[in-house]
């Protein structure tokens, strides 16, 4: 509803009484989560993550274990959760859930650094509060998440922010919270317990591989290569937006195209990553229109090129990325991608035995057509090649996706 960044609370200090008038005048009327699952799907989603709660406090679902959610907002009155799992299900897409660690409603939460209430008299703040009674809070609603709405496929926890401080007691909230401020450990048993298969994220700050988690969130940037823990490949997952915000920012210039977005998606791919991509719906419970236009443009994008991306990891080492592309390979189908996030005039040079020894066929993706192997006489006598080196013959025409791809069929 502010319309200004999701953390609008913390960078305003506005006390919870403050913060009320968007919880009493809170009215999504246009909210159809049908329209945002088939949005989604033909963008070529596989999953969703709904924020159930944010670090404000404010809960879309009929939580038993407070009265800040929507069911109570005035002019809401009604879970938006359910819906919304149902909806995305009818699709066919995966049910993920980030839920905040941070609750700046909650009255036994140790007002902290990052507090909208920091600056003023921390020890009066936080004289009757009782930071054990959050984290039971924070486990009954974690239960009820993982008990109301059948099978989830993924929790997205955020955040820890110990002290970072030499010598700075960790057990001091006022300083940051990091495991024992969420009960951690016990969190995360209750999670493997109610449903075992479900994908855990890295933010619960628990000691060793991936802090307790299964994969790894590096957010607003892009890996330069595979993410590694202790030396060893992780499954990880780029998490991104459409600008700086995550909540819905009216006056936040500038955005990211369609081909920015695209090329973020193929090059989390070719590095063994996947690729998570934010919408914030406005107070009404509409996708921007300028989120509906990038989202219909990457679905044109995915519905020539999914094989390319559904399915593909960072090809073998014996396939060295050509210049100003990126690789992407299906181990099952035995096809190598090659993205031309820059279109080469007439030729694509391929170093390394491996394209030369494995490759029997190449087209473009988008229409199936032949991409030429090797050189005609008149060009293979101007152009000096390596014994090694393969050659593809391109039209000089780029043709019209946003990011072409040429698929190899390998032997």
């Amino acid at each position: 509803m502010a319309a200004r960044h999701e953390w609008m609370q913390h960078h305003e200090k506005k006390t919870a009484e403050q913060y009320d008038v968007y919880f009493r005048n809170f009215e999504p009327d246009l909210y159809d989560p049908m329209l945002w699952a088939t949005t989604a799907k033909k963008a070529g989603m596989k999953y969703f993550v709904i924020t159930t709660k944010h670090h404000e406090g404010f809960c879309l679902w009929d939580s038993a274990l407070t009265d800040f959610k929507a069911p109570q907002a005035p002019q809401c009155r009604r879970d938006l959760l359910t819906p919304m799992v149902s909806a995305f299900r009818s699709q066919g897409l995966r049910t993920g859930f980030y839920h905040s660690l941070i609750d700046w409603r909650h009255p036994d939460f140790i007002v902290d650094v990052m507090h909208p209430q920091r600056g003023e008299d921390l020890r009066a703040l936080n004289r009757n509060r009782r930071q054990e009674r959050y984290y039971d809070y924070l486990h009954g609603q974690v239960r009820e998440l993982l008990t109301q709405f059948g099978l989830i496929d993924l929790l997205w926890f955020d955040f820890s922010y110990p002290p970072k401080a030499p010598g700075a007691d960790r057990m001091d909230f006022t300083l940051g919270k990091g495991r024992e401020a969420w009960n951690s450990e016990q969190l995360l048993e209750i999670v493997r317990e109610l449903q075992p298969h479900v994908l855990v994220n890295d933010r619960l700050d628990l000691a060793g591989f991936l802090s307790g988690g299964d994969f790894k969130t590096p957010e607003q940037v892009q890996p330069r290569r595979w993410i590694e823990v202790d030396e060893t490949p992780v499954v990880w997952e780029a998490c991104q937006t459409f600008c700086d915000s995550w909540g819905y920012h009216r006056n936040e210039p500038p955005w990211r195209d369609s081909t920015n977005i695209i090329q973020s998606l193929i090059d989390s791919v070719s590095k063994g990553g996947n690729f998570m991509l934010n919408v914030g719906p406005d107070a009404r419970g509409r996708f921007d229109p300028r989120s509906l236009n990038i989202l219909e443009e990457i679905g044109q994008w995915m519905d020539l090129h999914e094989r390319a991306i559904t399915g593909c990891t960072q090809a073998p080492s014996c396939f060295p990325t050509p210049a100003d592309c990126r690789l992407t390979y299906n181990p099952e189908r035995h096809r190598l991608y090659i993205h031309l996030f820059s279109y080469p005039y007439k030729m694509l040079h391929l170093d390394g035995a491996a394209f030369r020894e494995r490759v029997e066929y190449a087209q473009f993706l988008h229409d199936g057509s032949e991409v030429v192997i090797g050189l005609d006489e008149w060009h293979g006598n101007q152009v000096k090649l390596d014994p090694d080196e393969l050659v593809l013959t391109l039209p000089l025409q780029r043709p019209t996706p946003t990011v072409p791809v040429i698929e190899l069929i390998l032997k």
